[in-house]
Parts: C-alpha cells; sequence; structure tokens
C-alpha cells in the first residue's frame, strides 16, 4: 500500500518576501564593491602594492560573487516545472560552490605572489596605502552591514558576505602594512600582510565549499540527526519499521525526507486519525521536516517491493 504525504508550502510567502529582501541586499552590496574596487585598481596602480592587489583581487572576484549570487536568488523563486520538479533553489547552492571555488584560486595566487616578494621587495608608500585601506573597510563595513540584515540561513547569502568579510580583512590588512611602512620602512610590511589576509580566509573558503559538496552529494542537512528522525517515526503508533530512509536539502533552507514505513495489520491507515498523519506530525514537531514523502505498507508488501517472483 504506497500513501504519498506532503507538507511545509504555507510558509513561501515569507520566503519570497525574504528572497526579495535578500536581492535588494546583495544589489546594494554590489554597487559598494565595485566603487570600491575602481578606488583600489587606481590606488594599486599608482603605489604597487601586493596587499592592495590582492584586495583588488578579493573585490573583482567578490563583484563577480554578488552579482552570480543577485542572479541566484532570483532564480530561486522561480516555481517548479514538469521538467524541473524540484525547481531551482539549488542554483544557490552552485553559485556558492563557484564564489568558495573562486576564492580559494585567488587566495593561491596571492600566496605565490607574495613568497616571489620575500626575495625582491618593493618600495610602497604608506601615506597613500593607510588612506585607500581606511577608505575601503568603510566600504566593506557598509556592504557587511547590508548583508547582515539577510536570512543568514541562506547559504548564498553566506558565500556573498564571506567574500565581503575577506574584503574586510584585506583592508585591515593594508592599514596594518601602512602603519608598519610609516614608522618603521620595514619593506616585508605589504608582503606579510597580503599572507596574513590569505591565511585568514582560506579556511572560511574551504569549509563553504565542503558545504556545498555535502549539499550536492545529497547528504543528510545539519542539524537533523538521521537515527533519531528513524526512532521518531519508530514511535508512532502502528508503526513497526522503517526502511528506505532517505533526509537531503535542495538548498540549506528546504530539508526533506522520505521513508517506508512497514505498519501492523490492525494499524487504522483510512480516513481520520491515520498513521501517515501522525507520523507527519512527529517529523515536523521533532525535527523541523516540513516536507515528508512516507509510503506505508505491510509486511506482506515487503517481501515483493522489488519483484513479482
Amino acid at each position: 500500500m504506497g500513501t504519498g504525504h506532503g507538507h511545509g508550502h504555507a510558509d513561501h510567502g515569507g520566503h519570497g518576501h525574504s528572497a526579495a529582501g535578500d536581492r535588494r541586499r546583495l544589489v546594494v552590496a554590489l554597487v559598494v564593491t565595485l566603487a570600491c574596487a575602481l578606488l583600489g585598481g587606481v590606488g594599486a596602480l599608482l603605489t604597487g602594492s601586493l596587499a592592495l592587489l590582492a584586495d583588488l583581487g578579493h573585490l573583482l572576484t567578490d563583484a563577480g560573487a554578488l552579482v552570480g549570487a543577485v542572479i541566484a536568488a532570483a532564480v530561486a523563486t522561480r516555481p517548479a516545472t514538469d521538467r524541473r520538479t524540484f525547481g531551482l533553489g539549488r542554483v544557490e547552492v552552485l553559485v556558492a560552490g563557484i564564489n568558495a571555488a573562486v576564492l580559494i584560486a585567488v587566495v593561491v595566487w596571492v600566496v605565490v605572489e607574495g613568497v616571489a616578494r620575500l626575495f625582491t621587495p618593493a618600495e610602497i608608500p604608506g601615506l597613500p596605502l593607510l588612506v585607500l585601506g581606511a577608505a575601503g573597510l568603510v566600504g566593506n563595513v557598509i556592504s557587511l552591514v547590508v548583508l547582515a540584515g539577510g536570512d543568514r540561513g541562506n547559504m548564498n547569502m553566506r558565500g556573498a558576505m564571506l567574500h565581503v568579510l575577506g574584503d574586510a580583512l584585506g583592508s585591515v590588512g593594508v592599514m596594518g602594512a601602512a602603519v608598519v611602512l610609516l614608522t618603521t620602512g620595514w619593506p616585508y610590511a605589504d608582503t606579510v600582510a597580503s599572507l596574513l589576509i590569505a591565511v585568514l580566509i582560506l579556511p572560511r573558503a574551504v569549509a563553504l565549499l565542503r558545504e556545498v559538496w555535502h549539499v550536492l552529494l545529497e547528504g543528510a542537512p545539519a542539524g537533523i540527526a538521521v537515527d533519531a528522525v528513524r526512532t521518531t517515526l519508530l514511535g508512532v503508533p502502528g508503526v513497526q519499521e522503517v526502511h528506505d530512509l532517505h533526509v537531503w536539502a535542495i538548498n540549506d533552507r528546504t530539508p526533506s525526507m522520505s521513508a517506508h514505513l512497514v505498519v501492523s495489520d490492525e494499524a487504522e491507515t483510512g480516513c481520520g486519525e491515520t498513521v501517515l498523519d501522525r507520523a507527519g506530525q512527529a517529523l515536523r514537531e521533532h525535527h523541523g521536516l516540513t516536507h515528508s514523502t512516507l509510503q506505508l505498507e505491510h509486511h506482506a508488501h515487503v517481501g515483493h517491493e522489488d519483484t513479482c517472483d
């Protein structure tokens, strides 16, 4: 006996409102980032600073990341179709993965260039570096404040914030290098600052990439223990066994699950308060799983699920 059960579509309106707000925040952050990139590009050309150049690389990748995030946020709200029955919510996950991979590539480039400059330090003027670093930091803080008001559970937004946070760290590093150059004249200050920026950003980028990989491999969402879900279902009156249990997520905000429940012959599976209703309620209350697909079957059905022999 097969029965499908779906829940959790009532909150789509709120999600749409949140998505629209997130798009606006991403656009504001994009405009600020482009302005900072223009300023940083001019400064890098005038001073020859690797720290500024590293920061410019982050800013340019951030601009691309924010453009992708804006597009992904818009596309993800499109309804499901007969061809794409889950909709396009996973586009946000793909864009977050691309952002993380690009950021890792930029970090590697900065490290390679920084190591080379340790052997041939460049003469960098301190005062322009300090002014440009401070201006960049102001822009980064504005972008961070704007993005922080969005949906922090959204992987796409977190990817965008990670890029902007990297820029903020870059601006702090630029200012630190400028202070050292102005006070001591140490020629390696700019290079060391750029390497420190890379060290701070890399773990966060790798963590985001691993999270994206986990979602794309249909891993169980964070915060949902599959064993606990199985125990909850076994505790539903009338359920004797649970098999083919799967818990996954389309994106980091949409957990889903499916399972086969073997019910007793005496279990009521008709109208009214059924095993299906009780199981769905238990999943919502204990695990926040608002979208579930459950198939009910008796022991006699289990033996020939895969063959008619």
